[in-house]
């Protein structure tokens, strides 16, 4: 078999996972080629001034007298005149405030419209045309075309070689993909001229007024009246509490375009699902396969269905095996495998996928051909893993508890929300490198956010490699569905939104990291639609759970069915809280348990850092009116986003490590309040390991440059919080429980941890030992195992102190390692008086592949002193190399302590030879050169 792909750039073009160019020879069968090749390449412009229709423009020879902007495909309309300097980027400053918006009453509000570059009017007020031309060669006369859209907003009007193919009311709706038969329009031998016209959301929605004060009022999530629901679209496009107005509410072509070229009978709608002999018995698994077979010529065809499946990610055996299926002239034939029919399909010793800290996320492949006689006249082929997923719920004190299984084995989720681009302009690039962070931080589950979209293929296909399973929201929210404002009649065309529920089942629904659907973010769609989407889940898909809500706070009303299979309420809960808490208050929500039997909604302001706080806030001037060092380009990246949840962060930093002396200053501090706050809140629901469901944040990622809610940024700098949330998750670890002052040992695993040593050691501010104590531990499986108590010893200690926890293993390996500070009344200000400690690099250790280049780094504390907040950097030319994937960082190396820790970063981001830096709270900065090759 010989596999040929196309070459791609990665920096023009976006989520090239599918355009993969085939030729395929396989064992006496005759060679024909089956294409699928993107269109990149377009031109845009406003049909305020294309007055001419879909049949002119994609006639031969159509030429006007009107400039076009040369724009990339997939891409908004805003992102096109953005790259075409048309409008200014938004992301940055308060750009955004310089290009008009899609409410006329909002322009006028802020008087936007004298910004627009259609002099007077509202530019998104009208469709915009993109237009390209592509060339079929002769070779494929006789051969089935289809031009594919992975996904337009909001509506779209298709026209080829000036026939139309579709129409606005064929598609619409933000989230369905398109398959448009065109075999009778291709011009075979020559060029082919596209035209496609996208009209804007049929209801632009009116935003809130903008976040232009540092501190200003709560803003008010996708409008003042939620009237962004009425479309089937990114409902935060009309700007939510950390993302502003998204101007032209994202229209455009914002997934790609392909023409695909087949034989005559074609593949379509594959499922593949796997069963375990029994719950307990996963010796063997069970492979069933669904998929549909069209014929699309006019003669009877006797061909034969040829399957293959191959390990992806690891070494083993394939099987491969063919089916004879004939169909009649243009007949369509749904085709249903299983273990029972096909001996192939029983798999023995199966190589199971995990998720994330509980075993390896195994990926097998399955490639489907059509043969029919010598010819291949369809090939496709996707990634698969072999697991089972489940849910149980079980009321605790009233209140419905959801729990997780995977394999038959419960898991506790780990993550958070993730929320969209700004502008969906995330790349296949972009994805990995953040659900490769989400991976480093012991992440094991990521909620597409109901406001949102459901991401593209590329993002799938990182949460597979990665083992990150993922929660999946359709588009519904309190804030639009009329939870809190919006209507339960929103949206307005239920077809629509039927549409788009079904073809995203079907794109999706094969992915193994998808673990959960739900019926929307804390609310439901009204009941006609609710029942479709439940019943569509169940009837498409039937191999994972269904939840009416990510909220148990949004009850059903009654006679409506509940959760899927098991017909329950959700079970879990939002409800924040969502300011900076003292750790001791997580503790105590966690041992209350209530809304904490699983949280799928908490976080906190978090503060980048300061290496990248003049790119999400260019200007950095201090207005004096306000707490230091903010100004109102804070407020529009974030910080008004609830200026009572920001102004307590910030009041708790200045209480606790006192008022803030400079820009570094102020973000040094802010990151011991991350990392405080988001360590807290995932020990203490270790602390509940086996009592609750879950823990997530509000959110894992950010939409653009904000100052909030995140545990890394818009450019990838991960804050202290991440490592405090990667620390506090591990699959094995020792913690502080600050509730009762006792050290703890957390096995999330399903495997037996063995003899482990615990040490716990306490030092003064000036690093001079008051505590040192070992003791033995060691869990069976899952749990938590109460080891020393510190209690006592603290009250007797009495003043500011670190705890230095430290777990090894049987063979003595430091497995786990944390820090903690506490002072009577929270008084951590001698924190800015401590003595200088020195780092020293003892050894690097390089390793390379074709991907990652990756480093193996032994630090050492050579003094007396504690080193506190050490903080590795990779820098090139001065700027930090991001991402970077650290095992570790703003940890604490006590006196005389040796710690080793690794990094990798992606070959595309070394562009030069990097250098180690190293700093921290009290570390003198120290720099080493690294080896790149």
């Amino acid at each position: 078999m010989v596999m040929l792909k196309m070459n791609i750039d990665m920096k023009t073009a976006r989520l090239f996972a599918w355009a993969l160019l085939f030729t395929f020879f396989a064992a006496g069968l005759k060679a024909q080629e089956v294409k699928q090749v993107q269109l990149v390449n377009f031109q845009l412009q406003s049909a305020f001034l294309i007055k001419d229709g879909g049949e002119t423009i994609s006639a031969k020879n159509y030429k006007d007298q009107t400039k076009w902007y040369a724009v990339k495909v997939p891409s908004t309309v805003l992102t096109g005149l953005v790259a075409n300097h048309v409008y200014p980027d938004p992301y940055q400053a308060l750009n955004n405030m310089q290009i008009p918006d899609a409410s006329d009453e909002f322009n006028k509000q802020y008087d936007l419209l004298k910004y627009s570059h259609l002099p007077g009017r509202n530019p998104w007020e009208k469709p915009y045309w993109y237009k390209t031309t592509f060339m079929v060669p002769a070779i494929d006369k006789g051969k089935v075309f289809q031009l594919i859209f992975k996904g337009i907003n909001y509506r779209a009007e298709v026209w080829l070689n000036g026939k139309r193919v579709a129409d606005s009311s064929q598609m619409a709706g933000m989230f369905a993909e398109y398959s448009l038969a065109v075999s009778n329009e291709i011009n075979v031998g020559g060029q082919n001229r596209l035209a496609i016209k996208i009209y804007p959301l049929d209801y632009p929605g009116l935003p809130a007024k903008e976040q232009l004060a540092a501190l200003g009022p709560f803003y008010e999530n996708g409008g003042p009246t939620g009237d962004i629901g009425k479309n089937v679209t990114m409902l935060c496009s009309s700007g939510w509490d950390w993302i502003p107005p998204v101007r032209d509410r994202n229209m455009g072509i914002w997934q790609p375009v392909f023409l695909r070229t087949t034989g005559a009978v074609t593949i379509a709608k594959p499922k593949l699902t796997t069963t375990f002999l029994s719950e307990t018995d996963t010796s063997k698994a069970k492979i069933g396969l669904q998929l549909t077979l069209a014929n699309y010529s006019a003669a009877l065809t006797n061909g034969k269905l040829i399957v293959n499946i191959s390990p992806e990610n690891f070494k083993g055996s394939a099987i491969s095996f063919t089916q004879s299926v004939a169909l009649k002239a243009s007949e369509t034939k749904l085709l249903e495998l299983d273990a029972d029919k096909v001996n192939q399909l029983l798999i023995d010793k199966p190589a199971l996928w995990w998720p994330n800290g509980y075993g390896k996320a195994n990926l097998y492949r399955i490639r489907l051909k059509y043969a029919n006689g010598s010819r291949i006249t369809d090939d496709t082929s996707f990634v698969f893993g072999i697991r089972t997923v489940g849910t149980k719920a079980t009321m605790i004190n009233g209140f419905t508890r959801r729990e997780f299984f995977v394999n038959g084995k419960r898991v506790h989720l780990n993550g958070g929300a993730w929320v969209p681009d700004m502008m969906v302009n995330r790349d296949s690039a972009r994805y990995d490198y953040e659900l490769h962070l989400c991976r480093n931080a012991n992440v094991n589950l990521v909620r597409i956010w109901g406001g949102g979209i459901t991401p593209p293929d590329a993002f799938w296909n990182a949460a597979d490699m990665y083992g990150l399973m993922v929660w999946s929201d359709f588009w519904i929210t309190g804030d639009t569905q009329g939870e809190f404002k919006g209507s339960p009649d929103w949206p307005l065309e239920g077809n629509v939104f039927v549409k788009n529920v079904v073809s995203t089942i079907y794109r999706i629904r094969n992915h193994p990291s998808l673990l959960v659907w739900t019926g929307g973010n804390e609310g439901h769609a009204r009941k006609e639609l609710y029942d479709v989407m439940r019943n569509s889940i169940i009837s498409l898909d039937g191999s994972r759970p269904f939840i009416p809500s990510s909220s148990g706070f949004a009850k059903l009303p009654a006679g409506w069915a509940g959760s899927w299979p098991d017909d329950q309420p959700s079970g879990v809960y939002s409800g924040g809280p969502y300011a900076w808490k003292d750790t001791k208050e997580y503790f105590r929500l966690a041992d209350a348990g209530k809304d904490w039997v699983f949280k799928d909604e908490t976080g906190i302001p978090s503060q980048p850092p300061y290496n990248t706080l003049a790119k999400n806030i260019p200007d950095t001037t201090w207005d004096k009116s306000l707490p230091y060092p903010l100004n109102n380009s804070w407020g529009y990246h974030d910080a008004a986003t609830g200026a009572a949840q920001y102004d307590e962060y910030y009041k708790n930093m200045v209480s606790r490590y006192g008022k803030p002396t400079s820009r570094e200053d102020f973000s040094n501090k802010m990151q011991l309040m991350n990392s405080t706050g988001y360590q807290g809140i995932f020990e203490a629901a270790g602390h509940k390991l086996t009592e609750t469901g879950g823990v997530m944040l509000w959110k894992l990622n950010a939409a653009f440059p904000s100052v909030v809610w995140q545990i890394y940024d818009w450019y990838l700098e991960p804050n202290a919080g991440y490592y405090g949330m990667q620390n506090a998750v591990e699959p094995l670890h020792v913690q502080f429980n600050q509730n009762d002052s006792t050290v703890a040992v957390i096995n999330r695993t399903h495997k037996a941890t063995g003899n482990l040593t615990v040490q716990a050691d306490i030092y003064s501010i000036d690093s001079r030992s008051l505590y040192h104590q070992t003791a033995t531990a060691g869990l069976p499986e899952e749990g938590t195992q109460q080891v020393i108590p510190l209690q006592q010893v603290l009250r007797t200690v009495n003043q500011l102190c670190f705890v230095v926890l430290g777990l090894k293993d049987a063979s003595g390996n430091v497995v786990s390692r944390s820090i903690y500070w506490t002072a009577p009344g929270n008084d951590y200000t001698p924190f800015n008086a401590m003595k200088k400690a020195d780092v020293k690099v003892v050894s690097v250790k390089p390793k390379f592949s074709k991907a990652e280049s990756k480093w193996t780094i032994t630090l050492n504390n050579p003094g007396s002193q504690l080193a506190f907040f050490v903080c590795p950097q990779l820098m090139i030319n001065g700027e930090e190399v991001m991402p970077a994937y650290w095992s570790s960082s703003y940890f604490a190396l006590s006196p005389k302590e040796t710690v080793t820790i690794t990094v990798s970063a992606p070959k595309a981001k070394l562009t030069a030879q990097p250098t180690l830096h190293i700093e921290g709270w009290n570390v003198n900065k120290v720099n080493a050169q690294l080896a790149t090759r």
